[in-house]
């Protein structure tokens, strides 16, 4: 549940403001001025949005948004105040408000405000991680996990940053292995240095050395220049090597040496080239395995695995997976020009459900899909139909679809019959003034029953039995004795 800090010295408008907000399904924090708002701002940085008072006693408003822009706080801010000049809102909105209101406000119009702020958090803070990313100085703070299985990864990165060791992160495909490494390399002293991506997999083996080393001019048909490899393009910086399995046996002596040595030889040279480099590896598959089977060298496993970081699944940390659902909603609905506000509960049950063979790039992908899908301001259960088929089984999907009615050829409107509708015939109720035999029934056994159904109708309360049957209460009870229902309601009162 999104947290939501709401500012105002005024108990009785801060009790409001926090109600609003706690039945759009936030939950509030409150705080009664500037100071005790920006400790709570201080100590928790994952709350999604404030709602803050402009005019307090000990900090005003403005004074709170000049002192979170000092400190690098980023929570979205709503203004709330009963000063409506237009010098206020424009101070305000420089300040770095994402929007204003004046006292009353309609609730709705505050919950929209809400949602709108957080979804612009969540854009502006993937707009902030893509620009980490290219700079070489991502962290952290700028990936999404917050998960408990997410706490040792994070602490093995600020350690293995703290030194240039090889670095092997193992995991399933499209778990975040490149963020692992970047996070590690944004962390040291290489962060802002070149960080150059290689995945084994995608290159022919005949042009594996040749873009790791590079190549001298003329040294193969075709090589009219010489060509620099991946690793003189991150001297000085981090070399991360995907899928790093998948690399050809005649190339890894090649890539041990330049390991051991800081020395590399492109294709075509004469002598050796040093080289910085930062090695940093990642594979889908386990790599003591292939060294067993005589798949990868084994002096190159030991040189690789140095320092070993496992990321888990995103089905071990579904704790992470509304805040990234949130995230890719806000950059592919600005992407596609459209306002979707966020996931329906319903919705997002079924994403935590769900196993995510793909991981995190599996849900990337079916979150884009939703948001292209998607008409209304969330995304919906049916928006995400290849989930529900795979989460419900594709054979009862598939019976479902021949279940039902197709026809077998095309068929001209004029020839077109009504269809045939079900008929389903039901038993007839027996008469409750007839007897098994189908006989009247006897008149003591009619007023016996009705007076059964009206005790039974108001709960034994003689009182009202009594005035339903429009009879006095001395004569229901000479009935009861009369038809043996006495007994009965003292042996059920006992």
């Amino acid at each position: 549940m999104t947290r939501v800090l709401v500012v105002d010295d005024d108990p009785v408008q801060l009790r409001l403001t926090a109600e609003v907000a706690n039945k759009a399904g936030f939950k509030p924090i409150t705080a009664t001025g500037g100071e005790q708002a920006l400790t709570i701002l201080r100590e928790d940085r994952n709350i999604g949005a404030m709602i803050l008072d402009l005019v307090m006693p000990d900090l005003d408003g403005m004074g709170v948004m000049d002192a979170m822009r000092r400190e690098g706080l980023t929570t979205p801010v709503i203004i709330q105040t009963a000063n409506a000049s237009m010098e206020t809102v424009i101070s305000a909105m420089r300040n770095g408000a994402a929007d204003y209101f004046v006292k009353p406000v309609a609730p709705e119009r505050l919950v929209i405000s809400l949602r709108n702020a957080m979804k612009l958090d969540a854009l502006e803070a993937t707009i902030r991680a893509e620009r980490a990313r290219r700079a070489g100085t991502f962290t952290a703070s700028d990936m999404i996990a917050k998960a408990p299985a997410m706490a040792r990864v994070l602490d093995l990165c600020a350690k293995a940053a703290k030194s240039t060791i090889p670095v092997l992160i193992e995991g399933e495909t499209g778990v975040g292995k490149e963020l692992i490494a970047r996070i590690i390399q944004g962390s040291s002293d290489r962060a802002g240095k070149p960080f150059v991506t290689v995945n084994c997999s995608a290159i022919p083996p005949n042009l594996v050395e040749s873009v790791l080393f590079g190549h001298k001019k003329g040294a193969f048909t075709g090589a009219t220049a010489d060509q620099i490899g991946k690793f003189a393009e991150a001297h000085n910086g981090t070399l991360f090597l995907d899928e790093i399995g998948e690399l050809p046996l005649d190339i890894q002596p090649k890539l041990l040496r330049a390991l051991q040595e800081g020395e590399i030889e492109p294709v075509g040279a004469t002598r050796s080239e040093r080289v910085n480099v930062r090695i940093i590896s990642a594979t889908n598959r386990r790599l003591l395995n292939l060294a067993k089977t005589g798949e990868f060298r084994e002096d190159l496993y030991y040189r690789l695995n140095v320092f070993p970081i496992y990321t888990p699944p995103l089905r071990e940390r579904v704790e992470d997976l509304p805040a990234m659902v949130a995230m890719f909603i806000a950059r592919f609905s600005a992407e596609a020009g459209k306002r979707i506000l966020g996931i329906a509960p319903p919705a997002l049950d079924l994403l935590k459900a769900y196993d995510w063979p793909g991981n995190v790039r599996q849900l990337e992908n079916a979150v884009y899909r939703a948001v292209i899908l998607c008409d209304a301001a969330f995304l919906e259960t049916q928006d995400f139909p290849q989930i529900v088929a795979q989460s419900i089984g594709r054979d009862s999907v598939i019976k479902a679809i021949e279940a039902a009615p197709v026809a077998a050829a095309p068929t001209h409107i004029d020839t077109n019959t009504v269809r045939q509708r079900t008929v389903f015939e039901t038993a007839p109720a027996p008469d409750r003034f007839l007897d098994a035999s189908g006989e009247v029934a006897a008149l003591a056994d009619i007023e016996r029953a009705a007076i059964v159904f009206a005790i039974a109708h108001h709960g034994g309360r003689m009182s009202r039995v009594a005035r339903a049957l429009k009879i006095g209460r001395s004569t229901l009870y000479r009935k009861l004795h009369e038809y043996g229902l006495a007994d009965e309601l003292i042996h059920d009162a006992a």
